[in-house]
């Protein structure tokens, strides 16, 4: 299989929702590290180890935690290459918790010398200096 016929492998794939609950302050911000995220490269099938921060300011809702850990842990067994689970971990987290701004950030464990740093935020076109 070619790499543009894995481009969107992953993206498509049913996982748990992301639960939340009632939020009772406004304008403050909360940073959930997650040391073990794991999932698998659809190129090589060999699993990739990485760090993720998901940073947020809330809104109406905080994220649950334990539906966040099964989410993430849902990655383990996905083929989707680095970029793709980022980018999608922000959407479906912005999807259920809707926040006011959050930023995910990941730094996949080194393969062949090389560790990338994969950065995301919401609302999507601001960066951290916005």
């Amino acid at each position: 299989m070619e790499y543009k016929d894995l481009a969107r492998a992953g993206l498509d794939a049913g996982l748990p929702e992301i639960e939340v609950f009632s939020n009772q302050f406004i304008d403050y911000e909360i940073a959930v590290h997650i040391p073990e995220f794991t999932s698998i490269c659809p190129k090589t099938n060999h699993p990739d180890f990485g760090r993720l921060t998901i940073t947020y300011i809330p809104d109406r809702w905080c994220v649950e935690l334990k539906s966040l850990k099964e989410y993430i842990g849902s990655y383990r067994n996905l083929g989707i290459f680095y970029e793709n689970a980022v980018n999608r971990i922000l959407d479906d987290f912005v999807q259920w918790v809707k926040p006011k701004k959050a930023k995910v950030e990941a730094e996949f464990n080194p393969r062949g010398g090389i560790v990338s740093v994969i950065t995301v935020w919401y609302p999507r076109g601001i960066s951290e200096t916005d």
